[in-house]
């Protein structure tokens, strides 16, 4: 799965490499801890153009009746995305794009203590997302991420990992492309991702700050 990531990229600057129209409620940046049920940016398809937008870290399903009503959903599982019914839907209609600069994941020691790994590309990144459009009276847009098997750079810190999607896919994954999205949600090329430990701080979610991504061993198990 996928709980963290980080994202260090100005917002002009993400609007440009999407080339996307930016909305005027775009979240904070840099935020080295993008938390679930935090806002984050989302690029989606609109009309003849992307718009760069805000969204809710966390799938809500129309037949959810408040934020609480069920599970916090924010990852799809690619191999039975088309089936589940909280997203089957989303993934035919409602595919995005989520940038980020890199993602956290952790493993665990026999003491059962939590040790975080930043996982990142040399440059940013386009996750692959759904989302969905949740509420009566008041609307707010919520989204998850994709994730598929890990490769072989991730399989040593844990079996999964978001979809990754490059440039050329962009349309594609966002139906500017026509259909073929699907082939997809599969593992990102071994190469393309570095990994390294780092404080054991970020693991919890009210921290901040660039130290989050500096490598630090400090006694990670190896």
């Amino acid at each position: 799965m996928c709980g963290r990531f980080a994202i260090t990229l100005p917002n002009d600057a993400m609007a440009q490499l999407f080339q996307a129209a930016p909305a005027n409620d775009l979240p904070d940046v840099p935020n080295f801890n993008v938390c679930p049920t935090n806002q984050m940016h989302v690029v989606l398809g609109q009309g003849d153009g992307r718009a760069l937008v805000s969204m809710r870290w966390g799938f809500l399903p129309h037949w959810y009746a408040s934020e609480t009503d069920g599970p916090l959903l924010i990852n799809a599982r690619a191999e039975t995305i088309s089936e589940k019914p909280a997203f089957r839907e989303a993934c035919r209609q409602r595919r995005c794009l989520i940038p980020v600069t890199g993602f956290y994941e952790w493993t665990k020691d026999a003491a059962g203590l939590r040790w975080p790994h930043y996982i990142h590309a040399d440059g940013p990144i386009a996750l692959a997302g759904i989302w969905q459009s949740w509420g009566n009276e008041t609307r707010q847009n919520t989204c998850a991420l994709v994730t598929t098997s890990a490769n072989a750079t991730m399989l040593p810190i844990h079996h999964r990992m978001p979809v990754i999607v490059a440039q050329q896919d962009w349309p594609l994954w966002l139906g500017e492309a026509g259909h073929g999205a699907a082939r997809l949600m599969r593992s990102a090329p071994d190469a393309l991702l570095n990994t390294y430990p780092v404080s054991r701080a970020v693991n919890s979610n009210r921290a901040s700050g660039p130290e989050l991504i500096d490598p630090d061993d400090h006694g990670s198990p190896t």
